[in-house]
C-alpha cells in the first residue's frame, strides 16, 4: 500500500524514457529527501500467474542494480509477504520472518482462540475452502499441518484445473450471490472463498430450505465491532473503537453500527490504503471491503487489553450470531460507463452538471435505498451502484441511475435496459 505521494513517483518513473530513467530517480530521492547511503533492503514474492516470475525477476535486477539488498521468498500470499516484511521492520518481535515462522503464529493462535469456544458435531470442524485457483491453495495446504487434527480443511478450486477466478473466487461469488463453481455446499455446512493472492475472505452458506447466505466484507466488519463494543461496555473500557467504510458499504450494515450499536463509521475512498490509514486512529480499527479485503488494527494499549479480556469470549460466542439477523440483505447492480468527476468519498457527483440531482429524485423513488456512481481507477468506464428493500427494486433503481448516467454523460454503445 503506497502513500499517494508515492504512487505519483512511481507513475513517473514508470513513464519516463530509458534514456531519463537515472535523473527520474535522482529526482524522486530528492524530493522524498531519501538517504542513499543507507541499506536497502527488499523482501520479494510472487504468486502462480505465469507473469509473476519474470516480474519478481525484474525487480531483482532493479534492486541489484541500484546496490540495494533482497531476500526472494519465491511462492507468497500478499498477506504472508506483509507477514515477512513485518517481521522484518520489527526486529523479529513481531514473529520469525519465515513461512515456518508464519505458519506456526496463525496457527498457534488459531488453536488457543478455538479453545474458548465449544463445538458439538463434525460439522462444527468442517471447514470447505474456495481456492480461487491461487496461490492460497499452495500455501493452506502447506498450513494444513500445522492445524489441529480436530479441524478438517477440505480444498477446492485447487489450481490443478480450472483458470485463476474463473467462476470462483471471493469476488465472483460476491458479484453472482451464489456458491464458486467446483464446490458442493449441503445444508448449513461453513465455507469460504479467497482472491487469487489470498487476501480476500468471504464465508457463505445455504439453509435446509437451499437459500444462499453471504458473509462478505461488511457483515464480517459489523460482527467484529458490535462484538467488540458489547465487550468492552460491559467491563466498563474506554477504548475507542471506529469502523471504516466505503461507499460501496452496504447501507443497512452503516445503519445499524451508528443506530444501534453506536459504533462510529467513517467513509473514505475505495481502496485498502484509504481504510487502513483512517482505521490507525483508532484503539481499535475495524475496515473491511464488501469484497472481503480487511482487517482488525490494535494500538498497544487496546492488544493488552484485548489479551487480558481472552477469557470473556466463551460467554460471548452465541452473541455473534444474533448480530448478523439483525443486518438486512440489501442488493446491488454494478454497471460500466463513461468517466465521472466524484467527491465526498465518490459518494457524490461533481460533473456533469444536474446527473446528482437526478440520482437523488431516482432515490426517493425506492425504500431503503441509495445509488452513485463513480468512475474506475483502471478503465475508461463509469460503475453504477444501487440497492434498495429488495432484488426487484435494487434491479430497477440500477437501471433507472444507469439511463441517466447514459444520457447526461455521453453514454456510448447501446442504451442501458431493464434487467441488464
Amino acid at each position: 500500500m503506497l502513500a499517494p505521494s508515492w504512487e505519483e513517483h512511481a507513475t513517473h518513473l514508470a513513464n519516463a524514457e530509458e534514456q531519463d530513467l537515472a535523473r527520474a530517480l535522482v529526482a524522486i530521492s530528492e524530493e522524498a529527501a531519501v538517504n542513499l547511503h543507507q541499506d536497502a533492503f527488499v523482501v520479494i514474492g510472487r504468486d502462480t500467474r505465469p507473469s509473476s516470475e519474470k516480474l519478481s525477476e525484474s525487480v531483482i535486477d532493479g534492486v541489484t542494480v541500484l546496490g540495494g539488498q533482497f531476500h526472494d521468498y519465491g511462492l507468497l500470499t500478499t498477506p504472508q509477504l506483509h507477514y515477512m516484511v513485518c517481521c522484518r521492520n520489527t526486529g523479529g518481535q513481531y514473529g520469525e520472518a519465515t513461512i515456518d515462522g508464519y505458519y506456526h503464529k496463525l496457527s498457534t493462535a488459531f488453536v488457543e482462540l478455538s479453545k474458548q469456544a465449544s463445538c458439538s458435531g463434525d460439522d462444527y470442524r468442517t471447514l470447505k475452502v474456495d481456492c480461487a485457483n491461487g496461490i492460497g491453495a499452495l500455501k493452506l495446504k502447506e498450513m494444513k499441518h500445522y492445524l489441529p487434527q480436530g479441524l478438517s480443511v477440505q480444498l477446492f478450486n485447487d489450481g490443478t484445473k480450472g483458470k485463476l477466478n474463473h467462476f470462483c473466487g471471493a469476488d465472483f461469488v460476491k458479484s453472482h450471490q451464489k456458491p464458486p463453481e467446483g464446490i458442493e455446499m449441503k445444508a448449513n455446512e461453513r465455507c469460504c472463498s479467497f482472491d487469487g493472492d489470498a487476501d480476500r475472505i468471504i464465508y457463505y452458506y445455504c439453509d435446509v430450505d437451499g437459500h444462499f447466505h453471504l458473509i462478505d466484507g461488511d457483515k464480517i466488519a459489523t460482527l467484529i465491532s458490535s462484538f467488540l463494543k458489547e465487550l468492552l461496555l460491559e467491563i466498563g473500557e474506554s477504548l475507542t473503537v471506529g469502523v471504516v467504510q466505503t461507499a460501496y458499504a452496504n447501507g443497512s450494515s452503516t445503519r445499524y453500527l451508528e443506530e444501534v450499536m453506536k459504533v462510529p463509521v467513517y467513509c473514505t475512498k475505495t481502496g485498502v490504503k484509504h481504510l487502513h490509514h483512517k482505521a490507525q486512529e483508532f484503539d481499535l480499527g475495524v475496515y473491511f471491503e464488501a469484497n472481503g479485503h480487511g482487517t482488525v488494527l490494535f494500538s498497544k494499549a487496546a492488544e493488552t487489553k484485548i489479551r487480558q479480556l481472552a477469557k470473556e469470549l466463551e460467554d460471548k460466542k452465541g452473541k455473534a450470531a444474533k448480530m448478523l439477523e439483525n443486518v438486512i440483505d440489501l442488493f446491488n447492480q454494478v454497471a460500466d460507463r463513461q468517466v465521472i468527476s466524484t467527491t465526498d468519498a465518490e459518494r457524490q457527483v461533481v460533473k456533469p452538471p444536474g446527473l446528482q440531482e437526478a440520482i437523488n429524485d431516482l432515490v426517493k423513488k425506492y425504500k431503503l435505498s441509495r445509488a452513485f456512481v463513480r468512475p474506475s481507477g483502471t478503465e475508461d468506464v463509469v460503475r453504477v451502484y444501487a440497492e434498495a428493500d429488495s432484488q426487484e427494486n435494487a434491479d430497477s433503481l440500477a437501471y433507472e441511475v444507469s439511463l441517466a448516467v447514459f444520457q447526461q454523460a455521453g453514454g456510448v454503445g447501446e442504451r442501458p435496459q431493464p434487467g441488464f
